[in-house]
């Protein structure tokens, strides 16, 4: 009967893989050279977490740096948001936080998970939908918790998620991040309204 993979290895490759990947990138990403890098055999890293697919979902889903947690960790801070006022500065600290160093770093490799899952939806697909669930299951629950219906607390976590998100691709590209700032300030400026209608 084989033995069972050592959980306290198996963290420890997915730590490496993990900065690999931040650094390197998905584009280019083969297992060979990835196993080198972190120590091991490309045999024994599917032994591990059976493709790169999962390896790679399993190394995101382990970043303290990830923007969801980050997300989470403000909530905790600021506390739940009580009127339209507290969820735009939830919001604005959300963003802050994702234009700071370490994040801005981390950004790009999401981005890439993004794009890659639509062009191998095979792939990576599964991974961007749980980034993009957790995102707008979170919101969702913040605008809910404001009186919103249900159908109108999902349709206003997607339009805030996803207008962050395409927000985020040009600074990230030509690091012009008081621009893009001030565009999600004007974002802000125009949802805003509309969250105090339903209190």
């Amino acid at each position: 009967m084989p033995r069972p993979p050592d959980p306290a290895k198996r963290r420890n490759l997915l730590n490496q893989v993990r900065e690999y990947v931040i650094h390197n990138g998905l584009a280019d990403l083969s297992l060979r050279p990835l196993a080198r890098a972190v120590g091991t055999s490309d045999r024994m890293l599917l032994y591990y977490f059976g493709t790169k697919e999962r390896m790679i979902a399993e190394a995101l889903a382990l970043d303290e740096r990830r923007p969801l947690l980050r997300a989470r960790t403000v909530l905790d801070s600021l506390g739940p948001p009580e009127d339209a006022a507290g969820l735009r500065r939830l919001f604005e600290e959300i963003w802050r936080q994702f234009s700071s160093p370490d994040m801005s770093a981390v950004l790009p490799l999401y981005l890439e998970v993004m794009t890659a899952s639509l062009l191998h939806p095979d792939r990576y697909g599964p991974v961007m939908r749980n980034v993009l669930t957790e995102w707008t299951s979170l919101l969702t629950s913040i605008f809910h918790d404001l009186g919103m219906t249900e159908e109108r607390a999902q349709t206003e976590a997607a339009l805030l998620a996803d207008a962050t998100f395409g927000l985020l691709i040009a600074p990230l590209a030509n690091g012009d991040w008081d621009r893009a700032e001030a565009a999600f300030h004007t974002l802000l400026d125009r949802l805003e309204p509309g969250w105090q209608a339903t209190q």
